[in-house]
């Protein structure tokens, strides 16, 4: 073999060995951290980046929403703070909707590495925590300011001091202080240990400096994912997705451009800004469209500078998908999680056998919060209630694959966990009576989307409780392709029937609950030509009614899941003939 075919080696070696740089990294976090956000449902990301402020590798764990509009957040941060003014021990700090990930409740942190005495890379995480004050985590905010602390680019750790005036702005800011400080501590420790790993990694292949992995891996990249869009059928490929908005409709265009060397992708015709929290700064936008992209088009090269550069978006001034400051942009997620539905929609008539059916996308999250916050502290005859104010997050479907079922109750394309009940219930005075799989919510067809999920929400004592409800998928529920059936649309409503507005701060009064009925995903194909024995299973599994599996699958089937083979038969010419 070849000096060069083994230096070719050594350099993917080294490569994969940065992955799990940064992935030890994450987990770092994820151990350490004080909101349940980040232990039990993974909302982070985390990378490492040359000295340019380009990303090299991001850990697997972690949201596109998160490490790809992280990967713009460092060059704001070198843009204050130069590479050469950085000393070990230093870290820095933002949540600028803006030069960050979208919203206040997202803190970057960027840490210098040093080895030797000289800076060698970056490393850089985002990670949603609990509560930054102001109206809390919801979309009834007229502009950013109200919508909690506004922290600038500066410095939390000075050569490892604590910055004990930013410390002191953070605890008396914030509902929970103690979380947010340990947060805040926990992303610090983070980039500590991605910075030990590097530089024992550095130590060990005998690197002075990681510019030429950086210029290995970033041509790498630029080639591989170039092969992969000269694949495509060059032309413009326009799609339009509806958001259920906060008062009204909200439509998102999409003219897809495949050019030789790049996507290009052009928003005009899209709504224009909101009054309301649920505008998305242009860092998110270009964040999730990316991914919609890249998994559709690159999925199996790693994600970095290089690998994102050729996915470029052109978003109109005024476009909710670009909102400037200040508008309020707490919710971006509601409408910048609808961004890989609308790429795919483009690329399904391209690669048709490459994407999903629509799914219900946005993350069901709900903020709740209780207490004298919420009741009042003098009300008689009642017990009193430490103010608490927790998030717990939940999915419906996905959207059906060409070869195979969407999956049930799983986020996508965030790619958080759903958080375990008891983990909610440990840390706040709520009680989830009721948590399971939406039967007949998943979009029929030759593959079903993913099921939804009911859940019903109280507090200890039945005491009245608020929720800012932040939810979509309701009246524009997700749609199947090739003929697949849509997924059944989101409800929000108390256990008695009263309907709830999807959007916005609610009070629950006392001995009620919340009631949530998730979206299921779209189906894919022809419902009639499902297998009829995997209706079959889902109607043993109590998923699918027997009225359903006839109606819509043309299957006869009784209470066992037994299919009635002549029947069958006969409602399928029936739809055939039809």
């Amino acid at each position: 073999m070849s000096t060069a075919a083994l230096a070719g080696i050594q350099r993917q070696i080294m490569w994969n060995r940065l992955i799990a740089v940064v992935e030890e990294q994450a987990q770092t976090m994820i151990r350490t951290a004080f909101s349940t956000t980040v232990r039990e449902a993974g909302d982070l990301s985390a990378g490492i980046f040359d000295l340019k402020g380009r990303m090299l590798a991001q850990a697997v764990t972690g949201t596109p929403g998160h490490v790809n509009s992280m990967a713009e957040a460092v060059g704001h941060f070198l843009a204050k703070f130069p590479a050469t003014s950085m000393n070990p021990g230093d870290h820095y700090i933002t949540n600028d909707p803006w030069l960050g990930t979208g919203h206040l409740h997202d803190l970057t942190v960027v840490t210098p590495a040093f080895r030797n005495g000289a800076i060698v890379g970056l490393f850089a995480n985002t990670a949603h925590v609990m509560d930054v004050g102001g109206l809390g985590m919801g979309p009834d905010a007229r502009s950013v300011f109200e919508e909690g602390l506004y922290i600038p680019i500066v410095k939390c750790f000075d050569r490892g001091m604590a910055n004990e005036t930013f410390f002191d702005f953070i605890r008396w800011g914030s509902r929970l202080p103690v979380e947010l400080e340990g947060d805040i501590y926990s992303l610090c420790a983070c980039n500590d240990a991605g910075a030990r790993r590097l530089v024992a990694m550095m130590d060990e292949f005998a690197m002075d400096s990681i510019d030429p992995l950086a210029t290995f891996i970033f041509d790498s990249s630029t080639k591989a994912t170039l092969a992969e869009i000269a694949k495509l059928k060059p032309g413009v490929y326009t799609n339009e997705i509806c958001s259920d908005g906060y008062d009204e409709t909200v439509t998102l265009r999409a003219a897809m451009h495949i050019l030789p060397d790049a996507i290009e992708v052009d928003y005009e015709g899209t709504s224009g800004v909101s009054q309301r929290g649920i505008n998305v700064p242009a860092p998110y936008t270009r964040a999730y469209a990316c991914f919609g992209i890249k998994v559709v088009v690159a999925p199996e090269i790693p994600n970095n500078w290089a690998s994102l550069a050729p996915f470029r978006m052109k978003i109109p001034e005024g476009c909710i998908l670009a909102a400037p400051r200040p508008y309020p942009v707490a919710v971006r997620h509601v409408v910048g999680q609808l961004l890989p539905d609308l790429m795919m929609g483009c690329l399904h008539q391209i690669v048709p056998d490459r994407v999903t059916a629509e799914g219900s996308s946005c993350l069901w999250n709900p903020p709740l919060r209780g207490g004298g916050s919420v009741s009042g502290m003098g009300r008689p005859n009642r017990p009193v209630v430490a103010d608490f104010e927790v998030t717990t997050f939940n999915s419906g479907g996905t959207g059906a694959r060409p070869l195979r079922d969407g999956l049930d109750a799983t986020a996508f394309p965030s790619g958080v966990r759903t958080m375990p009940v008891e983990a909610t219930e440990n840390v706040a005075p709520v009680v989830f009576w009721r948590k399971e799989f939406r039967p007949d919510s998943a979009g029929a067809g030759r593959t079903r989307g993913g099921f939804g999920q009911i859940m019903e929400i109280g507090t200890k004592g039945e005491l009245e409780f608020a929720v800012n409800a932040i939810f979509d998928r309701v009246a524009h529920p997700p749609k199947g392709r090739d003929g697949g059936g849509c997924g059944a649309g989101g409800i929000v409503a108390t256990v008695a029937g009263v309907a709830l507005r999807t959007k916005g701060f609610q009070i629950i009064p006392d001995g009620e609950r919340l009631a949530l009925s998730l979206p299921g995903g779209g189906g894919m194909g022809d419902p009639a030509t499902r297998d009829p024995a995997l209706v079959a299973r889902d109607v043993r599994d109590g998923l699918v009614s027997i009225g359903h599996a006839a109606h819509l699958y043309r299957v006869a089937v009784d209470a066992d899941g037994v299919v009635d083979d002549a029947k069958t038969t006969e409602l399928r010419s029936q739809a055939h003939a039809v």
